[in-house]
Parts: C-alpha cells; sequence; structure tokens
C-alpha cells in the first residue's frame, strides 16, 4: 500500500531539483533577516517558478538590504536638525557677477574640458513616466520644430562644447572629447542602448558613452518585510536619483574616470531642457572656489512652490536640502528684512558639480549610513495593490557631507524647464519647456541681429536654434545679421 501511495505521489516531481521544501540554508538565512516570508507560498509554486524565486533572492544582498531597511526605519521620526537660511557667501547671485568674471570661468572652464578633466553623469533611470510615453523620457521629443528628443539636445550640446574647448587649445587641430556616463534602470535601460545605437550616438564616438544601470532595493511594509509582487517574486523599486553613488563605484566608473584623467564631475537629470550640459561658465566658477560640491540653483517663483531648498544645517552647519513637504507655513513665507526677498529661496533643480575626490570620500560614507528616504506607495503585490515603502536615495543626500559648497544662481528662463508632467497639467510639461526653449532662442537672435516674424502670437511660439550652431547664444552674428527667420523654425548649418 504504501509503494501504491508513493508511485502515486511520484510523477509530481512538480517539487523540481528543490524538493518539497525551500533550501534549508536559504531558508535560515532569510530567517536571519526576519523575511522567510518570501517563500509563503512556496508550495504552490510549479518547478519553473521555485527556480525563478530561488535566483531572485539569491541575487539580493541580504546583509545590505537589512542594514538599509532598519536604518531607514530607525531614521523614522528622528529630530530634524535646526536650519538657518544659507549664508550669503555661499551664492554667487546673477546680480553679484560681472561680464570679466563669466569671461574668466567661461575661458578656464574650456581649459579644463580641453585638458580631459571633466566627465558628465546624466541621470536617466526611475521606473516610468507621467509623459504618457512607454519609452524612456531621454527618447521623448517635446514638440520642437527639429522633433529632437531630449537624448539629441543634450548629445548635440557636448558636440558643441567638445569643439569650443578644442578651439581654445595652443594646438591647432585637436580634439576633445568629454565622457559621458548615462544612468539607466532596469526598466530604461534596454530601451535607452538601443536609442542611442539607432541614431548613432548623435554624432558622438560610441566609446565615448557608458550606459550603467542604478540599483534596486526590496519594497518592504511599514515593519520592514519584503512584498512580494508575485508568489515567486520580491517587488523592487529602483533606489532614486541618489543611486548613481552606489552605482558608479559598484561599477567601478569612478576608477575609470581617474584613469582618464577626470577632477571634476557635472551631473544633471534628463528631464530639463534648457540644461547646459558640461557648462565651462559653472566649471569655472567652480574650480576657482576651490569646493568639493556646488550646484545650480533658480529662486523660488513663489512661496508654495514644491521644490526642495536649500538650507544650512545648523549655524555653520553644511548646506543640505530640506524638501518642500518638510517646510511648515512659517518657513516657506518667510521674508528677509533687508531684501524683501524669502529667506528660504534657493531652490534645488539637479545641476550639480563634483571633485572627483568627494565622489570617492562621500559613496562610502552613505553606504556606512545606509540611510534611504522612505516613500508611502501603493506597491502592485500578490494581494493587489497594497500600501508599502519604497526606499530612495537622492541625489542631493550627498551635499550633508560636503566640507565646503558653493551655489551658483541662474535665472530659470535660461536653464530650467522641466518636462515631467503630460500636457494638461498645470506645469512642467513638454509644451511649457518647449515654449520656453523657443522664447529664449528667439532672444538669442535679436541680440545677434536677427529679425523674427510670426503667424501666431510670438510669445506662443519662436525659434530653435541647434545647439551644433550656439551653446549659449554665442556665434550667432554670422547666421542671424540681417536675416529674417519665420516662427516656428530651427535655425542648423
Amino acid at each position: 500500500m504504501t509503494e501504491m501511495v508513493v508511485a502515486a505521489r511520484a510523477p509530481a516531481p512538480a517539487a523540481g531539483r528543490w524538493g518539497a521544501a525551500p533550501p534549508q540554508e536559504l531558508l535560515e538565512r532569510l530567517k536571519d533577516y526576519g523575511q522567510e516570508g518570501a517563500f509563503a507560498f512556496w508550495d504552490e509554486l510549479g518547478p519553473e517558478e521555485r527556480d525563478h524565486l530561488i535566483r531572485d533572492i539569491e541575487s539580493l544582498d541580504l546583509p545590505r538590504i537589512d542594514r538599509i531597511v532598519r536604518c531607514s526605519l530607525r531614521s523614522q521620526g528622528a529630530p530634524v536638525p535646526t536650519v538657518e537660511p544659507v549664508p550669503e557667501s555661499s551664492v554667487s547671485t546673477v546680480d553679484d557677477r560681472t561680464p570679466e568674471d563669466k569671461e574668466r570661468w567661461w575661458r578656464r572652464g574650456l581649459r579644463a574640458i580641453s585638458e580631459g578633466k571633466l566627465a558628465v553623469v546624466l541621470l536617466a533611470g526611475g521606473q516610468g513616466t507621467r509623459l504618457g510615453s512607454s519609452d524612456p523620457k531621454g527618447c521623448f521629443s517635446i514638440g520642437l520644430p527639429s522633433r529632437k528628443s531630449l537624448f539629441q539636445l543634450q548629445a548635440e550640446r557636448i558636440l558643441c562644447i567638445q569643439k569650443l574647448a578644442a578651439q581654445c587649445t595652443d594646438a591647432p587641430g585637436s580634439t576633445v572629447q568629454i565622457h559621458w556616463y548615462i544612468m539607466t534602470s532596469p526598466f530604461t535601460d534596454e530601451a535607452t542602448r538601443k536609442f542611442f545605437e539607432t541614431h548613432r550616438y548623435f554624432g558622438l564616438e560610441p566609446n565615448q558613452v557608458t550606459f550603467f544601470q542604478q540599483g534596486t532595493v526590496p519594497c518592504v511594509s511599514p515593519d520592514g518585510r519584503f512584498i512580494m509582487e508575485t508568489p515567486y517574486k520580491v517587488a523592487k523599486a529602483p533606489d532614486g536619483n541618489g543611486g548613481v553613488y552606489a552605482a558608479l563605484k559598484s561599477k567601478k566608473l569612478l576608477d575609470d574616470m581617474a584613469a582618464k584623467g577626470v577632477k571634476y564631475v557635472d551631473c544633471y537629470g534628463v528631464d530639463n531642457v534648457l540644461v547646459r550640459v558640461a557648462d565651462p561658465t559653472f566649471l569655472g566658477y567652480f574650480i576657482d572656489r576651490g569646493v568639493s560640491a556646488a550646484a545650480k540653483v533658480v529662486r523660488k517663483a513663489y512661496p508654495q512652490e514644491k521644490v526642495g531648498v536649500f538650507v544650512q544645517r545648523g549655524r555653520g552647519g553644511p548646506l543640505s536640502v530640506v524638501e518642500y513637504s518638510e517646510m511648515d507655513a512659517a518657513m516657506t513665507t518667510e521674508i528677509n528684512q533687508t531684501t524683501g526677498r524669502l529667506r528660504y529661496c534657493w531652490s534645488n533643480v539637479c545641476l550639480h558639480m563634483f571633485t572627483l575626490d568627494f565622489l570617492n570620500q562621500v559613496t562610502n560614507s552613505l553606504e556606512k549610513d545606509s540611510i534611504y528616504h522612505l516613500a508611502e506607495k501603493r506597491i502592485p503585490s500578490v494581494h493587489g495593490y497594497t500600501s508599502g515603502l519604497k526606499l530612495e536615495q537622492f541625489i542631493f543626500d550627498v551635499f550633508n557631507y560636503s566640507p565646503s559648497t558653493a551655489l551658483f544662481e541662474v535665472l530659470r528662463e535660461e536653464e530650467f524647464a522641466p518636462v515631467k508632467n503630460a500636457n494638461g497639467a498645470t506645469y512642467d510639461t513638454p509644451d511649457s519647456a518647449r515654449l520656453m526653449l523657443l522664447r529664449l532662442h528667439s532672444r538669442w537672435v535679436v541680440a545677434a541681429g536677427g529679425f523674427l516674424t510670426h503667424s501666431v502670437p510670438l510669445y506662443m511660439t519662436g525659434v530653435e536654434v541647434s545647439p551644433l550652431c550656439s551653446y549659449a547664444g554665442e556665434n550667432l552674428e554670422a547666421i542671424c545679421r540681417g536675416r529674417t527667420f519665420h516662427a516656428p523654425s530651427e535655425i542648423s548649418f
């Protein structure tokens, strides 16, 4: 009888190579961290699903994840350090700068670029887009006359700066190459790579572009337990744009930069249509100040604008960023009685510059402290959408560790036109960003002696200047002086 029972059950190698129970060693490891619930559905899984679950769990660095979850949960509710407005000495304002300053910084920055001392890091990861497109955000066209994508605009600005930097060298005919490190996520990586290959890297050399993926972190319940997306897969999310630091370190890209002779790193987000990639003026200012970190900032447009602002942590402490959700009404509206402006006015717009030495130091500090921001979200799970926590680091977290930080004010209408929402939203849409670019470039054309005609109100349109013609409005006289351009249109070679 016993043999018959055994025979009846034997064909059920549904257990597969793992047997009826999960691998004991792996189960014990999960128990050590209170995560044995990941095997809750084991008995219901087929052989392939069990293999998938085992591989998924084995891919996790459990000690590191446990440290991140514990440290981050423990930091919740910790007293927020007192903050002070940013000292005026830390900010280079537009009003303070002279033409001589800007010219000096521009030339100093170009010289450093011509010597190969600058690398550019693009944050193009994340988990999706609110633009109504399944493509990575950098592939998106905002409807310019040229139909160029965000990636192409940025690549062509790099090409323009390379040309300008080569012209400032003493060796005629010399070439300059800026290395572009592009951070993707598991959700954007393949499509981003294919987009660059299809468009032949927009004129850049393939060997000067390096793609690398940011990490992911399991989504957890409020008590720190893994949420299961399916019975055989742990729910995960990208580790935030601040995951760039751990990724650069783990992929040995900081070592790669050092081997190339890089001293300075320009870091920015993909969704800013007006971003001045590898800006020589900002780089020259950064080198002049001799600081470890710097950020471009814009003044808050109004007290309730939903932007993070730079503050000083305690009297004499480091500069850091406070999110708008952490600011009370009094802090948001507080006025400097001397200037009549907001005391907390310097908005962080994800345009940063670092020394390579500082990045090497800070990646170790961030990993050691392991404190991530907790975002309460509805997480897709085996039980449907459930309330849980995503763990992220932010690009600005490093400022807490910087021994010296400088802020560089830029004008919103010249350098900050984010694309975060689909058309129809009230702000930061493709339409609003396109108009900002067309208006800026129209001002360049007029300043260079050109004229505009248009069949619709000019405030609704304008002209687009190819980055291959001009980086920031320079060198347009030969193209524009005395000529009339009909808007909307593109000015290119």
